[in-house]
């Protein structure tokens, strides 16, 4: 009973450890014969190794930030948002730190709504600068959603402080903006600083999303964030629109 208490003890100290104290773990306990120790141990191990992929991985979406290095402040941009029915249009526009490597950084299409929230968090923390902008459905219907996606990104430049010296954008050039841009095709998924900014984007409009879920709790937009699921569909044929939703979108359903 004792040595099974020991081994569940060594586990909760496994699942409690940062990366950091991995080796010390590690370190700690190789010499223990258990079998149920041993398995610990290759856990451990496992988690380093995917630890130092990670690492790689990080580098290798410095790429575009290592290039243009000589540029102060890298600034990059990406949004969320053209396709729903509902909703606004959400840029983010992230400048990070000389040499940041924040990990798990990904277009984030590509990390649970969990990773997300943590990366939002870390984001806000170590950007030199960040900020938002927006393009109301009533925009989007005025100008074309393209049009009011340009404009929502212009205003999230315009909030940074310091100003930007140079633009990574996720594909994209933007008219209007007197600045060297660098458009990136899937630029969320290859540069640091474009998914850092497509992080931002969409942790702010699904949050919005799920506030306008309260005063429009039909549209199921919590779940949705605006997009066309059957049962938002459903719920606009049956009760029409709602001031948020873009009307040059919802044509086929009311």
């Amino acid at each position: 009973m004792d040595r099974e208490e020991s081994i569940s003890q060594i586990q909760k100290t496994l699942q409690a450890a940062c990366e950091t104290e991995l080796p010390a773990f590690i370190e700690a306990h190789r010499q223990d014969p258990r079998a149920g120790v041993q398995k610990l141990i290759a856990s451990a191990q496992r988690r380093l190794e995917a630890l130092a992929r990670e690492r790689e991985r990080i580098e290798g979406l410095r790429r575009y930030e290592e290039q243009y290095g000589e540029y102060e402040y890298i600034c990059g941009i990406d949004e969320v948002g053209r396709g729903p029915l509902a909703g606004p249009v959400v840029a983010a526009a992230v400048i990070l730190p000389r040499g940041c490597r924040i990990l798990y950084i990904n277009d984030s299409k590509q990390l649970s709504e969990k990773k997300r929230e943590e990366l939002y968090q870390v984001i806000l923390e170590q950007a030199v600068a960040c900020a938002v902008g927006y393009a109301t459905p009533e925009r989007i219907d005025q100008i074309n959603i393209l049009q009011a996606t340009y404009e929502a990104m212009r205003e999230a430049i315009g909030k940074l402080k310091p100003s930007p010296d140079i633009l990574l954008n996720d594909a994209v050039t933007i008219p209007g903006v007197n600045l060297p841009q660098v458009p990136i095709i899937k630029g969320d998924a290859k540069s640091i600083t474009i998914g850092a900014a497509s992080i931002l984007a969409k942790v702010t409009r699904d949050r919005l999303m799920q506030e306008y879920d309260k005063v429009f709790p039909a549209y199921d937009f919590a779940a949705n964030k605006g997009y066309g699921s059957p049962a938002h569909i459903a719920a606009l044929k049956k009760y029409g629109p709602t001031p948020i939703h873009r009307r040059s979108f919802i044509t086929h359903f009311v």
